[in-house]
């Protein structure tokens, strides 16, 4: 489904570590953005001469540890990855006055509002959703743990925001000091009806709901949020070709097929963009490289017949897609 964007400017940008920067992003004419809650993530919008199209999603912080961002700006955080990465190319050229598009809040790592108690996992940028969550139920006085975990104190951002919002409820872990963590025992010692939120590197996310499943944990206790899965190192660009239109879109190594569609203004139904709602599937016509199916919606049956892509999240290894659109 098509939703518009809307323009805005950098107005602030804060070193928070090494690699990681803050950035607020208001709109420009200052028109409020829609409400949104903890766990929500806009898609950035920027185009790189070199990469073309790059399209990367960041989750909303939604203010510092005292108040809430007005309605016309939203706050994001960057960790500067590759050199050649979208996040490199964000972390050269964004500073303030620069304009630029974001999507509208999404959010598919809501809060549920009313669970008691909670569990709170982080780790490195992972952070991000994590702290607006932490905000939100330390302000309602709700049953909450944290968990923190990085390489080092100096490498994790919003380290003191969150120590000053979260206080006796957070525990740091730094992982050059104390090794992995042990997130079987630290599940374990949960109370029996604790719902967990993680938010992390894909190993911890999946180890996270590994420990849930060996503890009996009922999958629903255990949520996460995860970008960038199918964005992985070997991503190249390519052309998708519509057979109906007869259009050909150039999707670049930093955005997805629906990003591209979407920029080019090719109406696409689409939801969840993790993968998983089942909208966004086209029908292969053909492709000249093998398919990268990164969903969690289709069959493993459906992915080796090859004739179906979920496009928000999968690519092909070719250089040349051609879609029943």
């Amino acid at each position: 489904m098509a939703r518009s964007n809307f323009s805005v400017e950098v107005t602030r940008v804060r070193q928070l570590t090494e690699r990681v920067r803050e950035y607020l992003l208001s709109t420009v004419d200052g028109t409020p953005l829609p409400e949104y809650g903890p766990g929500a993530h806009v898609a950035v919008h920027t185009a790189s001469p070199q990469r073309g199209l790059i399209v990367r999603h960041y989750s909303l912080i939604g203010g510092d540890a005292d108040s809430d961002d007005p309605r016309h700006t939203v706050r994001i955080a960057v960790q500067r990855e590759s050199a050649t990465r979208g996040s490199a190319h964000i972390h050269r050229t964004f500073e303030p006055g620069v304009r630029l598009e974001i999507g509208p809040p999404n959010n598919n790592f809501a809060l549920d509002r009313t669970a008691a108690p909670v569990l709170l996992l982080a780790g490195g940028i992972g952070i991000t959703p994590i702290l607006s969550m932490a905000r939100s139920l330390a302000r309602r006085h709700r049953p909450f743990s944290v968990i923190y975990a990085g390489r080092s104190r100096p490498e994790m951002a919003y380290h003191d925001e969150l120590a000053r919002i979260a206080g006796e409820s957070v525990r740091f872990h730094y992982s050059d000091e104390a090794g992995v963590i042990d997130l079987v025992e630290v599940m374990r010692a949960q109370p029996g009806d604790t719902v967990a939120y993680v938010c992390g590197p894909a190993p911890m996310v999946r180890a996270t709901h590994d420990a849930g499943r060996t503890l009996g944990w009922a999958d629903a206790r255990v949520r996460s949020e995860l970008f960038g899965a199918a964005q992985a190192g070997e991503a190249h660009a390519f052309d998708v070709k519509l057979l109906q239109s007869g259009r050909t879109i150039h999707v670049s190594e930093d955005a997805s097929i629906l990003d591209a569609l979407n920029a080019a203004g090719v109406p696409v139904l689409w939801d969840c963009r993790r993968g998983e709602c089942g909208l966004c599937p086209l029908r292969v016509v053909s492709s000249d490289g093998a398919l990268q199916h990164h969903d969690r919606y289709l069959s493993d049956d459906e992915r080796a017949a090859g004739d179906t892509l979920c496009i928000c999240v999968s690519r092909t290894r070719g250089r040349e897609l051609i879609l029943e659109a």
